[in-house]
């Protein structure tokens, strides 16, 4: 088995979340699909789960993560989500000889951007209230903070975010702790050509 076939539990990783993400968000929404209907949360509805510390409360956010309002153009936002998911996928996939931490911080970032990138591009048209690319994104995880008031910033909770946007910042955080250890483009390309010469090596041994 190859270092490439190696890589591929990341990739089962991401999808788990992705799947674990978007079952989270459906249960939160509801939906009805052949024939099977969920009511799910009405939307600005909070659930106790551990006091006012932690509840669950059913926001759409047609941002970025956190409730980060994006002022360039939602189809913008959407077709540079496209671009990111598949450029962090193609990293995953190259980066076959890089440190685990930061495959695990690739997988994590990756699971996320695919997951909110679904809310944004499909949630419109599924629910039928937005076009194509023009979804919004599904938010139910609240946190309570103390309250901040500053320079007109006023914060009684922590923005309300989902799992996805979890999975950013834990692969972000992982990602920086392990900077050192990220491989660049040359590098990528380098253990690709090393690769590359070894098979044409070995096909000519043949």
């Amino acid at each position: 088995m190859d270092n490439r076939e190696n890589n591929n539990i990341y990739f089962l990783v991401s999808t788990l979340l992705i799947i674990f993400d978007q079952s989270t968000k459906l249960a939160v929404k509801g939906f009805n699909l052949f024939g099977w209907q969920h009511e799910g949360m009405y939307y600005g509805e909070s659930i106790p789960i551990w006091g006012t510390f932690l509840q669950l409360t059913y926001i759409e956010n047609p941002g970025m993560a956190f409730g980060i309002e994006f002022g360039w153009g939602k189809i913008f936002l959407s077709l540079f989500s496209i671009f990111a998911s598949i450029a962090l996928g193609y990293y995953l996939y190259k980066i076959t000889f890089a440190h685990k931490a930061v495959k695990i911080g690739i997988s994590l970032v990756f699971a996320g951007a695919v997951g909110n990138l679904i809310d944004r591009v499909f949630y419109g048209v599924f629910y039928g209230t937005q076009p194509l690319f023009y979804g919004h994104v599904v938010d139910f995880i609240q946190v309570d903070i103390p309250d901040i008031n500053f320079m007109g910033i006023h914060y009684t909770h922590f923005p309300i975010f989902n799992i996805a946007d979890s999975c950013v910042t834990c692969g972000i955080i992982l990602l920086i702790l392990f900077h050192n250890k990220l491989p660049g483009i040359k590098e990528i390309l380098g253990k690709n050509t090393q690769i590359e010469d070894l098979q044409k090596e070995n096909a000519g041994e043949q």
